[in-house]
């Protein structure tokens, strides 16, 4: 059965941090549903790296969320706004990248971002903002300029903290924010999506449309899904992030590690169980939090795989860390017969990123040889067949060795 536009809402809401505005929201889902027309549901993403995380899932799901209502995902691959770099949530200038570090971001993209959208022809078109930016004539970008005052700029709270900071705010970097809006108007955007972070971006774009005669976008914005640390945002860079590429069983892992207060965050922004379920499973009087931890990761697993497969993922976390047996499946290492210190067989087996790292985990008791701890970084040790190194809970090596 068809929902009506205040469930429509009501759904779409769902966790989101604001909506600029709820009224606009339904006046525009009214207006599609009695002309049968779809929305056009924008997304931006600039290809400053080559993988996606569940982080940026949240936005992703929102999207497909429009899409199962019957309207339509534009995914806009900012090949060109990359050059110039987001200022968002930056204390100095991005780094500009070259076109072929954007063009092999890119590559990996479309795949990913399918685990999540209906990439039909009739639910997703995907646009690179290069095919109208790059053709912009200096006339005609001193006119979007001219659209936003200096001041109007300078409400981004970034630019505001590196002035503050006595930290250079580059002209190049207004201009992001301008051409993000620029891209509202050439997709004929009806809503745009992002996270907390977009939301002067987003805005800016309301701008703009009237500017060139449109109905300004509807924005809606989204929470910053929080890493595994559970302190800040999920990012690649702080290693604090599960991938979209993930293999099962590091997926399920990953997510057994997230702390008991952010399960209810997860629940909401990364799967699609109902309001009511969710606070019964985040309520230790009424479910054991392992309990709701296996159900999160088994949940997540599935939509990136299947069920059999998030099923076999739970079963070999139960056996390696319940249990204290070994995973079915560990990498070998070869090696040769030769003593070598504790610290650099870490290294040697990949185990470890660092020399440093690895003595860190061997004074945290981290590391063992054979279920035995290891105490001394620098002790001396000698590779026997079959072996079996683990470092954290995580990470497992047998040895096999060579002359």
């Amino acid at each position: 059965m068809a929902k009506t536009i205040a469930e429509q809402v009501q759904l779409l809401k769902r966790g989101t941090v604001e909506i600029f505005t709820e009224a606009e929201l339904a006046q525009r889902l009214t207006e599609a549903a009695k002309t049968s027309r779809q929305l056009r549901i924008k997304l931006g993403l600039d290809p400053t790296s080559p993988d996606i995380h569940l982080g940026h899932t949240v936005v992703l799901r929102k999207m497909r969320q429009f899409q199962d209502l019957g309207h339509k995902a534009v995914l806009i691959i900012g090949d060109y706004t990359a050059r110039i770099g987001d200022p968002t949530g930056q204390n100095a200038t991005r780094p500009i990248l070259s076109p072929e570090q954007i063009q092999e971001n890119a590559k990996t993209y479309f795949e990913q971002a399918g685990k999540i959208l209906d990439t039909t022809e009739a639910k997703l078109e995907i646009r690179y903002n290069s095919e109208w930016l790059e053709k912009l004539t200096l006339m005609e970008l001193i006119q979007i300029a001219a659209k936003k005052t200096v001041a109007q700029m300078l409400q981004r709270d970034t630019f505001k903290k590196r002035l503050q900071a006595n930290v250079d705010v580059y002209t190049h970097e207004f201009l992001y924010p301008l051409l993000q809006g620029y891209d509202s108007v050439m997709v004929e955007s009806d809503v745009e999506l992002g996270g907390t972070d977009q939301t002067f971006n987003n805005l800016v774009g309301r701008d703009i449309q009237r500017a060139y005669g449109q109905n300004p976008q509807i924005v809606i914005t989204m929470p910053i899904l929080v890493g595994l640390d559970g302190k800040e945002k999920m990012s690649k860079s702080k290693g604090n992030y599960i991938g979209v590429t993930d293999e099962p069983k590091d997926m399920f892992g990953k997510v057994m590690s997230i702390s008991d207060d952010i399960m209810e965050n997860y629940f909401t922004l990364l799967t699609d169980l109902p309001t009511d379920k969710i606070a019964e499973l985040v309520n230790p009087n009424k479910t054991h939090p392992k309990e709701a931890k296996v159900l999160l990761g088994k949940t997540i697993v599935s939509q990136f795989y299947n069920e059999p497969v998030a099923q076999a993922a739970a079963a070999e976390f139960d056996k390696v860390f319940a249990q204290g047996r070994l995973p079915d499946e560990i990498p070998e290492v070869e090696i040769p017969a030769e003593p070598i210190a504790t610290s650099k067989l870490l290294l040697r087996c990949k185990l470890v990123s660092s020399g440093g790292e690895a003595k860190r985990m061997i004074k945290q008791s981290a590391a063992s040889i054979d279920g035995k701890k290891l105490d001394d970084p620098n002790a001396e040790i000698t590779p026997k067949d079959g072996m079996v190194i683990r470092v954290g809970k995580r990470k497992f090596a047998k040895l096999r060795t060579c002359k």
